[in-house]
């Protein structure tokens, strides 16, 4: 059990609350957008060719996806910047640094994961299987993109906003411009509340001539970045609550949504960073699994 915690911590499994639920929106929006295409349907949820063994199987499929590819992408990191973490007072207590997990086992979980990350895809449907390395290839690159452009935190957004976009393909087998949309909100999101967790890093960075938006701009530049990111976030989900049509309840979460990125800005300041974790991981926890919610909630109230 001791060796179980240690690669869940390894993986940071508790941050998969960020992406999880978007995946889960993707989801739905599939299942939806299936509906919404066949006659006659009469308020069922599910139309008949679409049968609940299939509907169950795709579901498992989908967040073991979800699952496998987030501990390939985490795993790597770690593996890769095993030797900078050792530097940094920060992450020095990281599982590797400390040879709780050894670096070699820490590849070979990464390569597990990226094989039952390719298997699920195979099983779920072609497009998805085609897709699954293109995937790979980002949620893996990302951890190079710190050694060479302060942009990093933007392709860390974009192998999250994968979540819905992929979920959405494993139900239609199609690309559809709703799921796009949350896709580029999350983009933005994860961008910007990355941007302020580096804030911890700044002067680190600059010392191994890492690359982020910290250490280019500063820390006041870099807080005034994320609160564009975010409004492009806000803004993304409000394009998509206009262009999908939704209900009351869809507007109650993107309320809740912003108003967690307005809190994270609100409690962490240039000078003083001791609340960076609380608008890390618990407004931003908060954001995704109550905005999911209240998503889904109005596709099956208003079907």
């Amino acid at each position: 059990m001791s060796k179980v915690k240690s690669y869940l911590s390894l993986i940071k499994f508790s941050h998969t609350i960020f992406a999880m639920p978007f995946a889960l929106i993707g989801f739905a929006l599939a299942l939806f957008s299936v509906t919404s295409i066949v006659p006659g349907w009469h308020k069922k949820i599910f139309p008949p060719q679409f049968p609940w063994e299939l509907l169950i199987t795709r579901f498992i499929l989908v967040i073991l996806c979800m699952i496998f590819a987030r501990s390939a992408a985490m795993a790597f990191n770690r593996y890769l910047d095993r030797n900078i973490d050792a530097k940094n007072p920060r992450t020095a207590i990281r599982e590797i640094p400390k040879g709780i997990i050894t670096a070699k086992n820490a590849l070979t979980f990464t390569i597990v994961n990226c094989l039952l990350f390719i298997a699920c895809c195979f099983f779920i449907n072609k497009l998805c299987f085609y897709l699954s390395p293109v995937a790979l290839a980002v949620v893996l690159g990302y951890s190079y993109t710190k050694r060479f452009t302060p942009l990093c935190h933007l392709i860390l957004g974009l192998g999250l906003s994968l979540a819905p976009i992929g979920a959405y393909l494993a139900v239609t087998g199609q690309f559809a411009f709703l799921p796009i949309l949350f896709s580029i909100a999350v983009i933005f999101w994860v961008s910007g509340f990355d941007i302020i967790y580096a804030l911890q890093d700044e002067e680190f960075d600059k010392s191994q001539h890492l690359y982020s938006i910290p250490a280019w701009l500063g820390k006041a530049k870099a807080l005034h970045i994320s609160e564009l990111f975010h409004g492009l976030s806000a803004a993304a989900v409000f394009i998509a609550g206009r262009y999908g049509g939704f209900g009351w309840l869809y507007w109650i979460g993107v309320a809740v949504f912003i108003g967690m990125l307005v809190y994270q800005h609100s409690v962490v300041k240039p000078n003083d960073l001791r609340r960076v974790n609380l608008a890390f991981m618990t407004a931003n926890g908060i954001a995704s699994v109550v905005f999911a919610i209240f998503v889904i909630l109005d596709l099956f109230i208003n079907i």
